[in-house]
């Protein structure tokens, strides 16, 4: 991959050009596939796709993209970034989700400030070398003076599009709920921190790099009013709120026990339902959920890889679209996923729903859109998720000359999803170069990573 730089007109915005890519996935409303394609881009927006011999000839900054198949960013829609310290931990190796749980709410209890943002850096990283562009990060435990702040620091220090999500715990142990009594907040500091971050961080706009997301993080740890006092909040300020739901059996026998409803009727008391909601997992979300979804545009965030590891099935996804709803895709937390490689994810995603529904369940190219378009819909954005005119300079190219992808050229989109799981060639996010032949260009990754395990190693021992 050959890049040229010429200095920027004065005045003017800066322009790049990705030519000669071997295959461009546009995702646009037709979702073309074009051959030797092209982007043409001024700023941080696409003014032009299409063939490279009808794109200019010049730009400020000029990629050949040779040998390339470049597609929209992905779009993560849920993700625990601070659970990167806490991969692979053996209590918690081989439990469905109540146990997991338990068994990692005493570790988290002794996070840091520190821990937050370099656990955050490190995941994003991972997500950038993977193919996306654009992550929510559902952050809803607050020990020892951390705050979202930390991780929204990390994001713009990384240069990741960032849907930051003030998740809270305020119903303990002793209340009925499931995480310690020591983790929980008082749910008047909650709603008022949850404000003051709208106030101070949301960008509303077109192009966005950074929204706060209001999201109580479940039926089981936090209360009812939280609930309408968050949906009330939210909607004040026009910002997404997000969930987790439906997760598992033991979630609905919960919500059945505590709430006499089923998870979808308790979100639909509560006003959780709309084209500014999503809720992560909906694994076990029955038929009446299904529909109301559709119905509402309430969003879902499918997390195959997490609930193939915590054996908590197999969401319908198919069902769910053809119903109408809308369905992104979400590494979910790196210590029920252990990973966050999002063009993995996408692969996996496909291959679940074939072991659950048959081998026409999920095609490659719906995997992708799920991944992109669908991602985007989920989030409440309509700039991101696809390469046409007026939409953010957000792409993502992998090298088809690596071995994971011989003899697959035929097909190089569906090739992407079936075969390997492959790294990022290059990545570029709102018009600015992230990764470069492959390379983290906006942050020198040795340093943080060894600073990460001897975090996580620190998170271990104080948790002994």
């Amino acid at each position: 991959m050959e890049h040229t730089r010429t200095q920027a007109a004065p005045g003017g915005a800066r322009t790049l050009l990705l030519k000669n890519a071997a295959m461009l996935l546009t995702m646009d409303a037709a979702r073309r596939e074009i051959r030797d394609g092209g982007l043409y881009i001024e700023g941080n927006r696409i003014v032009a796709v299409g063939p490279t011999s009808e794109l200019p000839a010049t730009a400020d900054e000029v990629i050949d993209a040779s040998g390339l198949i470049v597609t929209p960013g992905l779009v993560n829609t849920h993700h625990h970034m601070y659970q990167s310290l806490t991969r692979a931990v053996p209590a918690a190796q081989d439990a469905e989700l109540f146990g997991w749980l338990t068994s990692l709410y005493k570790v988290w209890a002794h996070l840091t400030p520190e821990m937050i943002e370099v656990s955050t850096l490190t995941a994003m990283a991972e997500l950038l070398l993977s193919g996306c562009t654009t992550s929510s990060d559902h952050l809803y435990i607050y020990p020892n003076g951390s705050r979202l702040d930390d991780s929204i620091r990390a994001a713009q220090r990384i240069g990741m599009r960032f849907h930051a999500s003030r998740g809270s715990m305020s119903v303990g142990q002793k209340d009925g709920g499931l995480p310690p009594d020591s983790v929980v907040e008082r749910e008047d500091a909650i709603l008022a921190d949850t404000q003051r971050l709208i106030e101070t961080y949301h960008d509303a706009g077109r192009y966005a790099m950074l929204r706060v997301v209001v999201a109580p993080c479940s039926p089981f740890s936090v209360s009812r009013d939280l609930m309408r006092e968050s949906a009330v909040l939210a909607r004040h300020y026009g910002v997404s709120m997000h969930t987790h739901l439906a997760e598992n059996v033991n979630d609905i026998a919960y919500s059945r026990e505590k709430f006499g409803m089923t998870p979808a009727q308790y979100a639909e008391d509560l006003g959780w339902v709309g084209r500014d909601v999503w809720h992560a997992h909906c694994v076990q979300l029955d038929d009446h959920g299904i529909g109301l979804f559709g119905r509402t545009g309430t969003g879902i965030a499918h997390c195959p890889c997490s609930n193939m590891r915590l054996a908590s099935g197999i969401a319908p996804v198919k069902k769910m679209r053809l119903a109408g709803v809308p369905v992104g895709l979400g590494v979910d937390g790196s210590a029920s996923n252990d990973g966050a490689q999002m063009i993995g994810e996408a692969r996996q995603a496909m291959l679940l729903a074939r072991v659950g529904f048959g081998p026409d369940a999920m095609t490659a190219r719906e995997a992708l859109e799920i991944a992109t378009r669908g991602g985007a819909r989920v989030l409440g954005r309509d700039d991101i998720g696809a390469l046409e005119p007026g939409m953010a300079a957000d792409f993502v190219a992998f090298d088809l000359r690596t071995p994971q992808f011989a003899g697959a050229l035929h097909d190089p989109v569906a090739a992407l999803v079936f075969c390997a799981p492959s790294q990022v060639a290059l990545n570029v996010i709102d018009g600015r170069v992230v990764v470069k032949d492959g390379v983290l260009q906006t942050l020198e990754l040795g340093p943080v990573i060894e600073r990460h395990n001897g975090l996580a190693a620190q998170l271990a021992n104080l948790a002994r």
